[in-house]
């Protein structure tokens, strides 16, 4: 049986989590059920008198084409392993995409197994580039006017301005900063920004430490100095850091000697081509063509 989970359940729900997410931080996961989870969003399946599956759809709105678009982020799919390969996921997944279809244009998903979700018409439309670094590929400058305790309205100020370069990005407010520090905190990482010598902030980066290494899961830069600044940073946090940007962000110029590697990171469901069609008055029929009709480059860094 298949319903929308009550809050009386969510204990059970977490429960799934640990034993299929056994990587993640019992930190994250008590910040995710206090700050991010809703009952509401979250499908279950019932067998055999307990929850097997479980799957989050988190409402979110996109920016494409300066035109704000219903979607949301399927996340949380996880099925107890004795129950796997049973078909209980598939059947979750079939009814949740059918709720989509009736109230959002997009559905999006992250998965480092495409291949998964391709039956359900997801296509893999977002790539990422993770720049590796050390030491000896980043000009060694100081960190005068990088500071540990950013606000939120200042993380949100010079997001703002930096993410009017792409397009596919979810509206952030200031709320969402106030929960991403929670949620970065609860990792065991840390955000640092660069100010300006009028005080002004021009950049920030998230910073993860993954044993011996850093990763940078985002880094937002108005100038290649902000850049610099920042990476500086976090190569006295760890030798190694992996800065992780969107596709079109080269910094090739910048690092000629570093590492890239570019990775599959956000796949789309288009629900309504026709809808979509009327929208932005061009002939789509696959996601493929929706997004290639994209006036800038894209950038889907959310993950909930």
């Amino acid at each position: 049986m298949i319903k929308k989970a009550t809050a009386d359940q969510t204990a059970e729900i977490k429960d799934i989590f640990s034993i299929c997410f056994p990587n993640e931080d019992t930190r994250y996961l008590d910040y995710f059920f206090k700050n991010v989870y809703q009952p509401e969003n979250c499908y279950v399946n019932i067998t055999d008198g307990k929850i097997v599956s479980t799957l989050i759809r988190n409402p979110h709105a996109v920016m494409f084409n300066d035109r704000v678009l219903q979607a949301s982020m399927i996340m949380g799919v996880a099925t107890l392993p004795e129950y796997q390969r049973k078909g209980h996921m598939q059947e979750l997944m079939e009814v949740v995409l059918d709720a989509c279809e009736h109230s959002e244009l997009l559905t999006l998903i992250q998965s480092e197994s495409p291949v998964i979700y391709e039956p359900f018409g997801f296509r893999t439309i977002y790539q990422r580039t993770d720049v590796r670094l050390e030491r000896k590929d980043v000009k060694r400058i100081t960190n005068f006017g990088c500071a540990y305790e950013p606000t939120p309205i200042d993380l949100l100020k010079v997001y703002s301005v930096f993410i009017r370069r792409f397009n596919g990005f979810y509206a952030r407010d200031l709320e969402y900063f106030v929960n991403y520090k929670k949620e970065i905190i609860a990792e065991g990482g840390k955000i640092v920004a660069y100010y300006n010598g009028k005080d002004q902030i021009r950049g920030y980066a998230v910073m993860i430490p993954q044993g011996n290494e850093l990763c940078v899961e985002e880094i937002v830069y108005l100038d290649s100095m902000s850049l610099m600044k920042l990476c500086n940073a976090a190569l006295q946090e760890r030798r190694v850091i992996h800065l992780h940007v969107s596709e079109a962000e080269n910094l090739q110029k910048l690092f000629p000697e570093a590492k890239t590697k570019t990775y599959g990171s956000t796949m789309v469901r288009l629900n309504d081509a026709q809808l979509f069609s009327r929208l932005f008055n061009k002939r789509v029929t696959t996601v493929e063509e929706a997004f290639a009709i994209s006036q800038r480059p894209l950038n889907m860094n959310e993950f909930a």
